[in-house]
């Protein structure tokens, strides 16, 4: 709580000076459980002046619009000034505030910093309304310059601001005056006070490897309760005293949770031996007896923690020895694990299916490993862990040694919990890997059978942390497992409600509850078109790839990367996922790498500019187009006027456009015409000789494709014949499609011959040409 008062009161008081138009060098905050201080280099005189030009309304705007913009500037109607704008005059506020003094500042941002302080925790005193986390006896603010310091004019509910302080509440209780910050310091440490917390926390670890290596021990290292101690005392003093004989029996971790627990007390190591035999306390005060009176008060209270201790492991080792492991993990029946889940008893009956599932995977005796599911929870029933619940686990290890089974069922009581966090140990024995897995599976498929899942920054139930513990197992261990394999049973255990040996009413009550809800969910991922069976499975791997997104990010991997290798086949193989990411990630760093993601990222364009044209492309023509229309050039499709297309438009754009290229345009137009109603020929009905051909699909309709490019080149080639030349085989065709056409019936340019004809136009001459005999002979 220290760290976090120091660190916003820091930020507090520096950001309303900023605010407030003051500016500093640097701050730093320090504290001791009976005083809170910051010290602020560098701080201007004073705040610049400003001056702020501000828009309002135009003049003839509502009264209700000026009275708003006049309380928000804080001036009157009177002090506006009118200004000519381009609709019109609006008034403008011209705000101009002059600067101030820096000790006004600093009293206004103190007096706001003190009354919002975020304490956790906050009491009121007295007749006051001011709430500190105790009561507040004094303030002392000083702003100090060259000339010398002066006093904040502060006021706090009847507590002034002075530069009076006090030192150690025994060793130097007298009020003294200070100067300045380095002043303040010196003083209060003459006063028996030392105010910098890494000062004490040092002092402290220095005085305890000390005292424990003359005693021959050493002491054990505890960040945590080193932080915490040196945040209880100002005036450090180290005392180091031994565990009675009677105790020595006992485990050191429970040795050593009981003395941290209760007492704040260091532990004390024998390195040959490894038990724990004494203990360090840290008292607040120096005594003429050098601490003899506090260190046997503290012996006594001691020892009646660890009287209780050793009732309880005693107690328990007869419970084991008489009833065995799987008769105290029997009360775990009557234990709810969750309201929808069902009882602890239920759970390890999951628990040890599926680690006997998981054990011919990792490498386990399945036996060995379903009996190490059976009892790793026994000790939740101890007395021991009831009393120090941060030994379950530790506990069951002893327990199960007690109860002769063997080291590696003995090792995964502790070890089926781990990994705790990112930083703590993966178990690496098989038999504790199966274990970790499976309940760490079944605790993740149980709370998304119920719906539970983590939101946003919630996560209740730790999922996040149990996902992240499966894979740093599969991933540590090299484990090569298909998830999605081991959910489906898992998510099957849950929704059927089995019947097992410890189980009672209520967990068939509630694994008909879950049954519902699994087949809710099922049922909406249908409506959604997920495959009915493998919704939740998919919903939970997608959960552990986002957890395994975050994993790979923090070794330095592309996210990019990530998504590539989750696209392809068996990603739900953990340990296969990585190992893509790493070669992938490995390849790209290289030149062929880069060469690759050049040519590919030109492609992409390429393919992205195509398709952003008109109508949809396919690459590549259809085999009968091709091998009907070689040498002719693909059409690009014409609108009308209007911008909608109408049928023939494409017939009568590739008249005007490639007329004179002769037999080829001919032959295309001829291909492309069925779409635009039946084949007529001038001066004669129209005579399907063949089926009409739609408008080729495969040909593009706005950007050419490659295969487009293919059928240009020899219409191309063709266009390079003289004109001459291409005005005698038009001609040619003309005469060989009017004589091969029937006779007796007249016209046919103003007279349509299907509903899906062009629009009428005038008759023209019937006899074709040269260019114009062509024209009418190809048209439709």
């Amino acid at each position: 709580m220290q760290a976090r008062a120091r660190e916003d009161l820091r930020k507090m008081v520096t950001e309303g000076l900023v605010a407030a138009g003051l500016t500093y060098g640097g701050a730093h905050a320090l504290s001791t459980p009976r005083r809170l201080t910051l010290a602020i280099e560098g701080v201007t005189a004073a705040s610049r002046a400003v001056r702020e030009e501000r828009k309002g309304p135009a003049v003839n705007a509502p009264e209700q619009a000026v009275q708003g913009f006049l309380r928000s500037t804080g001036l009157t109607l009177d002090q506006l000034e009118r200004r000519d704008d381009k609709k019109g005059q609006v008034f403008f506020a011209v705000i101009e505030r002059p600067g101030r003094r820096a000790a006004d500042i600093v009293a206004e941002v103190l007096e706001a910093t003190i009354r919002t302080f975020p304490w956790p925790k906050s009491m009121r005193w007295g007749a006051g309304t001011l709430r500190w986390v105790r009561p507040l006896h004094s303030i002392l603010c000083l702003l100090g310059d060259e000339a010398g310091a002066e006093v904040v004019p502060l006021e706090i509910d009847g507590i002034a601001a002075g530069n009076v302080t006090r030192g150690h509440r025994f060793l130097a209780p007298e009020s003294f005056a200070v100067s300045g910050f380095d002043d303040y310091a010196a003083k209060l440490r003459r006063a028996s006070v030392m105010l910098d917390p890494e000062e004490r926390a040092a002092h402290i670890w220095q005085d305890a490897t000390n005292a424990a290596f003359a005693a021959g021990l050493e002491a054990v290292e505890d960040r945590g309760l080193l932080a915490e101690v040196a945040g209880l005392v100002e005036w450090p003093v180290v005392l180091m005293g031994r565990i009675g004989e009677e105790f020595l029996d006992l485990p050191p971790e429970v040795l050593q949770t009981s003395m941290k627990e209760h007492q704040k007390f260091f532990s004390c190591r024998n390195a040959r031996t490894g038990r724990i035999e004494g203990f360090i306390t840290v008292a607040n005060t120096e005594t003429a007896d050098h601490g003899a009176t506090i260190l046997k008060g503290n012996q006594k209270v001691l020892s009646a923690r660890l009287s209780d201790a050793k009732f309880f492991w005693e107690n328990d080792l007869r419970t084991v020895a008489r009833e065995g492991m799987e008769g105290m993990a029997a009360g775990l029946a009557n234990v709810t694990f969750h309201n929808k889940l069902g009882s602890q008893a239920a759970r390890i009956a999951r628990i040890e299916a599926l680690a006997r599932e998981i054990a011919p995977l990792v490498g386990a005796a399945p036996d060995l490993a379903a009996e190490a599911a059976r009892v790793a929870k026994a000790d939740l029933q101890s007395e021991m862990v009831g009393e120090f619940p941060e030994l379950q686990g530790m506990m069951g290890v002893y327990y199960a040694r007690a109860a002769g089974l063997p080291d590696a069922v003995a090792n995964a009581c502790k070890e089926h919990y781990q990994p705790l966090g990112p930083s703590d140990d993966v178990p690496s024995e098989p038999v504790s890997v199966a274990v970790a897995l499976a309940d760490k599976i079944d605790t993740l498929t149980g709370f998304w059978a119920i719906d539970e899942k983590p939101t946003g920054s919630k996560d209740p139930f730790a999922l996040r942390r149990a996902a992240l513990g499966v894979i740093r197992l599969c991933l540590e261990n090299t484990l090569r497992l298909k998830l999605r394999s081991l959910l489906t049973p898992a998510f099957t255990a849950h929704s059927a409600g089995t019947a097992t040996p410890h189980g009672s009413r209520s967990d068939f009550v509630l694994a008909e509850h879950v049954a519902a809800l699994h087949q809710q969910h099922l049922v909406e991922a249908a409506g959604e078109g997920r495959s009915i069976e493998a919704a939740p499975v998919d919903d939970l791997l997608a959960f552990f790839h986002d957890r395994l997104k975050v994993h790979l990010r923090d070794q330095g991997i592309r996210h990019d990367v990530i998504d590539a290798c989750l696209a392809m086949p068996g990603n739900d193989d953990l340990t296969l996922l990585v190992k893509r990411a790493e070669a992938l990630a490995a390849f790209l760093k290289t030149d062929d790498g880069e060469n690759l993601l050049q040519g590919f990222k030109r492609a992409n364009n390429i393919l992205t500019q195509a398709e952003e044209g008109r109508g949809h492309h396919s690459f590549g023509a259809d085999p009968e187009i091709r091998r009907r229309s070689r040498g002719t050039r693909p059409l690009r499709r014409p609108r009308s006027r209007r911008g909608r297309h109408r049928p023939g438009d494409e017939i009568r754009g590739f008249r005007r456009r490639h007329v004179r290229h002769g037999r080829a345009a001919c032959v295309h137009r001829r291909l492309l015409r069925g779409g635009a109603g039946e084949q007529r020929q001038c001066g004669r009905p129209a005579q399907p000789a063949e089926p009409p051909l739609p408008h080729p699909p495969d040909l593009p309709l706005g950007r050419r494709s490659d295969a487009a490019r293919r059928l240009i080149r020899p219409a191309k080639a063709h266009c390079r014949r003289p004109f001459r030349q291409r005005k005698r085989d038009a001609g040619q065709v003309a005469r060989s499609a009017y004589s091969a056409a029937p006779r007796g019936l007249p016209q046919c340019r103003n007279t349509p011959t299907s509903p899906t004809s062009p629009r009428s136009r005038p008759a023209r001459r019937s006899t074709p040409r040269g260019m114009a005999g062509a024209r009418n002979a190809c048209n439709g």
